[in-house]
């Protein structure tokens, strides 16, 4: 169909560049249908620094659209919502009252602007704030255009957002953000997908959980079927995960080269301080939605256990997702990370050795927010960075990566920069080589052999072999039988530096003590408390807290009261030897938000995964190992089939699963 724009006829290919040349709207306009109507009107918006949303219609007899309302995004105000309900995200309130409107009028299929009100009551967006506008975040088919012909396999979406800027002469006229543009890219990515390679993966998948059942994995498609994200992990996993997921890392940096997906590892921290991997997923976008999906996936396979901690990248998108799906976890930003940023960001400062000496002390050594608050504003003004964006940015997100703020979190020292680092390098290949989903799985297979071999390496050197003592008394051997040869060392390290801490008592009422010290060369002073009824111990520096190692200065007072031991409550069981031996939930996570048998059913399989995955490694070294494990086997299904609750409880699922055929037959 053609248009008619002031008695002039304009073919198909003319229509969107008439739409960005459009100054003014005007009573008589005419367009061909209610998509064009509304791209009309949206791209005048959008010149003009306001964003719209579909109003009134109104219909005849035959169901047809006789008129359509275009209003301001301001139009109206928002209804008082009941502050009790659970909302996953709670907007802003934007709404003004704005009267202004477009009203278009349909006669014979031809839709022509009737009426138009461009009095507004609010200010318009300024040009470089107009990328923000919502209605007017769109690739629309002109820009589509520009990129189409851009996306392959090698295409970046940066490089993308860089070229439209220069088509467009800026970024502020390109009409949606970088993150609009990587999200367009993945979309079309997703159409270019072979047709047999994501169904392919899906049967990869299903193999894998034949050859192990507690094989997990899911997959989410779009409103057209077609699959956008990936996530799955193996049962060996999943105990990892029991015994080392109170800190995760969800890092995602890494896209395929092939398809440009994001593949998002969660990693965590083994026993020896090592990388240790949970699960992976490949995700489309980098959206709110889809990190949603992906995280309410990763606690279903994990029986419902929340971490601790998760450390993540700089991204509103993952962050408003972690508060809503992981609301008892604390979330901190991965100091690999920003130190990588500020590279870009700050490059020219961060070379310089004594700028970089104040910015780290504001990374590691402040343990008091008004000490933070005195080195960053010392940075700030010794360098003139008082109008950086960046620096800002991450001034307001203090609160997550700052140690002062929150030096009661447990890290298990993932904190560290060389973590990122050590992830980065395991990864690193999926952004360089080009595999079809099937070998990316594989891949990452690959490195998850590495990393258990590495782990069951540091396994066989702690059982066969005991680190040299410093010094042949009680606490020392203590602790080289408890914990593994890394977490001995860090141990060692800190009750050796005992000797260069000097403490004072000032404070004493019988079985409370309490003690200040500091450390031979440095100034700050640390308090100490000690209850010698209950032998807790605690101090300020949250050494314990953060990583589950006692302090020097907590030690010092043990030292001190002539302790030959560590107290049980501070041997951490994820440090020691026996980490992975016996691993039974905690009691508390029965009572969580998730409180379902088969929630309940899951902690207990997971206990039972764990004390029998060690029956069978043991039991598969030779021939009469396999053959008693299966006499055993066959004995314990005897006993259950005799067992009266397990029998009932088995009867009531298979009613339930009947009951639930029943009900599909009788819908169809």
């Amino acid at each position: 169909m053609d248009y008619t724009c002031q008695g002039k006829i304009l073919e198909r290919s003319d229509k969107e560049e008439i739409f960005d040349a459009i100054d003014e709207l005007k009573v008589g306009m005419e367009v061909s249908n209610e998509a064009e109507a509304y791209n009309l009107c949206n791209t005048y918006a959008f010149r003009k620094g306001f964003s719209i949303r579909k109003g009134n219609i109104r219909r005849d007899a035959q169901n047809n659209v006789r008129q359509r309302d275009y209003f301001c995004s301001k139009e109206g105000f928002q209804s008082d919502e009941d502050l009790c309900e659970v909302k996953k995200v709670r907007r802003l309130d934007t709404r003004t009252g704005c009267k202004a409107l477009i009203r278009f009028t349909v006669d014979n299929g031809i839709w022509k602007i009737s009426h138009i009100n461009l009095d507004h009551n609010h200010e318009f967006a300024k040009p470089e704030e107009r990328q923000f506008l919502r209605s007017g975040r769109h690739i629309p088919r002109v820009r589509a255009g520009i990129l189409g012909p851009k996306v392959d396999e090698s295409t970046r979406p940066t490089k993308s957002y860089s070229y439209l800027g220069k088509k467009f002469g800026n970024a502020e006229n390109v009409g949606s953000t970088n993150q609009d543009c990587l999200n367009y890219l993945q979309r079309n990515k997703e159409e270019m997908l072979e047709g047999g390679d994501g169904q392919s993966l899906i049967n990869y998948f299903k193999h894998k959980q034949m050859e192990d059942p507690s094989f997990f994995y899911t997959v989410q498609v779009d409103q057209f079927n077609r699959i956008t994200n990936y996530f799955w992990r193996d049962g060996r996993s999943k105990l990892d995960y029991d015994c080392f997921g109170d800190v995760v890392c969800f890092d995602t940096t890494f896209r395929t080269k092939k398809y440009n997906l994001i593949c998002a590892p969660f990693v965590g921290v083994n026993h020896h301080c090592k990388n240790v991997l949970f699960g992976c997923a490949f995700v489309s976008d980098e959206s709110t939605d889809s990190f949603i999906w992906l995280f309410e996936t990763f606690l279903e396979s994990m029986g419902y256990k929340q971490p601790k901690t998760i450390f993540t990248d700089v991204g509103n998108a993952m962050a408003n997702a972690i508060a809503v799906m992981l609301r008892e976890t604390r979330h901190r930003l991965c100091i690999w990370h920003i130190s990588k940023n500020a590279t870009q960001y700050i490059g020219s400062h961060y070379s310089n050795h004594e700028f970089k000496e104040h910015f780290n002390k504001c990374f590691h050594d402040c343990l008091t927010e008004a000490e933070f608050e005195s080195t960053w504003n010392d940075l700030i003004r010794k360098f003139n960075l008082e109008s950086n964006s960046w620096l800002q940015e991450l001034y307001s997100l203090r609160e997550k990566w700052c140690p002062a703020f929150s030096l009661d979190t447990f890290t298990a020292n993932i904190r560290s920069s060389n973590r990122g680092e050590s992830i980065t390098s395991t990864f690193h290949q999926i952004s360089t080589k080009t595999m079809d989903l099937i070998g990316l799985v594989q891949h990452y297979e690959k490195k998850t052999k590495v990393v258990r071999s590495a782990e069951l390496e540091e396994d066989f050197r702690c059982k066969n072999g005991m680190p040299h003592l410093r010094a042949n008394s009680g606490i020392f051997k203590h602790a080289a039988s408890e914990y593994t040869i890394k977490m001995y060392s860090f141990f060692e390290n800190e009750l050796m530096s005992i000797f260069g801490v000097r403490m004072i008592e000032v404070g004493n009422d019988g079985n409370q003590y309490i003690y200040e010290a500091i450390e031979e060369g440095h100034p700050r002073v640390y308090i100490i408390e000690y209850n010698s009824a209950t032998s807790m111990v605690s101090c300020s520096c949250k050494l314990f807290e953060s990583i589950g190692l006692l302090c020097r200065h907590a030690l010092k007072v043990l030292d001190l009261k002539n302790f030959t031991s560590i107290p049980t409550r501070y041997i951490v069981k994820r440090w020691t030897k026996g980490a992975k031996k016996r691993i039974v939930e905690s009691s508390h996570l029965y009572e969580s938000s998730y409180k379902m048998g088969k929630s309940a059913q899951s902690l207990r399989l997971s206990e039972l995964m764990h004390e029998g995955n060690n029956v069978f490694s043991i039991g598969s070294l030779c021939d009469s190992g396999t053959r008693i494990v299966k006499q055993k086997l066959v004995e314990a299904m005897k006993l259950l089939e005799s067992d009266e609750e397990t029998t009932s409880t088995q009867g009531n699922l298979n009613k339930v699963d009947d009951q639930f055929v029943r009900d599909v037959l009788l819908d169809n």
